[in-house]
């Protein structure tokens, strides 16, 4: 795409080129000027290419200074020698011309090599700047790419980090059941499946669809909710203008974990409230819970650390995060432009 992006460029500024030229030169002879300025723009492109592909990176890439200036000074004799036999063929359009006293007079071939060397020396300085600018906006786009791919690896690594740290979790809660010899372990084991299912083959694209996203929270809702003797309440509300939202996956669990975390409620007036709402591309989450001692987890997990910094790559300057916690309350909350 960038390589024809540059064909046609470089054809469009030679065609404008020649074309002016044209205009500007073609007085008395429209026909051989013409001749002319295609016989001669075609020996400067030669210069020019030639100049950009062969020499130039020869002093800027490769330090080979000796050849590249041989090669300069053999594109320089061969263009002048060319130039001169077409303008001994067209003596005169090209060598004829008249003086401050309207005499008729012949350029020397001392004063057309001059002319000539210094029309050559332009085009490749010409052809030198034209490099410069390429190489530059190659590089940057190259450090682009290389940032962009930089970035894609450091989400893949945080993804893969939520994979562990929710699987170690649940197999404690799934390991306590088992201890107890509760008849909700097969249940708590078909739930994980489920989960995992998503984690590992629904989940491996850049954004899912956020209806997957909420079931996955639902499934990990009813695992938590298995884990434990007493009834525990958590009331989930879901406000969707329309289908088809799409987010990060795996973004939201996090919130859910260290509702958890926080303490589990057993108590109807007090449950673990989750709010997700989506309004004209704006999503609103928010997790709160009265803080409880009930089985509360100590362990500090990677999980908010985590998420801020996917956020961070994934919605650069299109969210917000908000954390209240106190001695007896923890919420947590967060707004994303999708």
């Amino acid at each position: 795409m960038l390589k024809n992006k540059a064909i046609l460029i470089h054809a469009l500024v030679w065609a404008v080129m020649l074309t002016v030229l044209f205009f500007v030169s073609a007085r008395e002879h429209p026909g051989e000027t013409a001749v002319l300025i295609l016989l001669y723009g075609a020996l400067n492109m030669i210069i020019f290419y030639v100049h950009y592909f062969l020499v130039t990176p020869l002093f800027i890439g490769d330090n080979r200074y000796k050849r590249a200036i041989l090669y300069v000074i053999l594109v320089l004799l061969a263009s002048i020698a060319l130039k001169y036999a077409i303008a001994l063929h067209y003596e005169d359009v090209i060598l004829k011309y008249r003086d401050q006293e309207n005499t008729e007079k012949l350029l020397t071939p001392v004063q057309y090599t001059v002319a000539a060397l210094i029309t050559g020396l332009f085009f490749m300085l010409l052809s030198t700047a034209a490099y410069i600018i390429s190489a530059n906006f190659k590089l940057r786009e190259h450090r682009k790419s290389l940032e962009n791919e930089k970035l894609n690896a450091e989400l893949a690594f945080l993804k893969s980090q939520i994979n562990p740290h929710f699987l170690f979790n649940s197999l404690n809660n799934i390991y306590s059941l088992a201890y107890q010899k509760s008849e909700k372990t097969p249940e708590a084991i078909l739930k994980l499946s489920e989960i995992m299912r998503y984690m590992l083959y629904e989940s491996n694209e850049e954004f899912v669809l956020l209806e997957e996203e909420i079931n996955y929270l639902k499934n990990y809702i009813e695992l938590q909710k298995l884990r434990f003797k007493e009834k525990v309440y958590v009331d989930l509300y879901v406000d969707v203008d329309e289908p088809g939202h799409r987010i990060m996956p795996l973004l939201l669990i996090s919130f859910l974990e260290n509702a958890f975390k926080h303490g589990v409620s057993t108590n109807a007036s007090k449950p673990i409230r989750i709010d997700i709402e989506v309004h004209h591309g704006r999503l609103h989450f928010k997790a709160e819970n009265a803080k409880s001692q009930l089985n509360k987890d100590q362990t500090k997990g990677v999980g908010l650390t985590n998420l801020k910094r996917r956020l961070q790559l994934g919605y650069p300057g299109r969210h917000t995060i908000n954390i209240v916690e106190s001695e007896d309350y923890y919420s947590s909350e967060l707004f994303i432009y999708l």
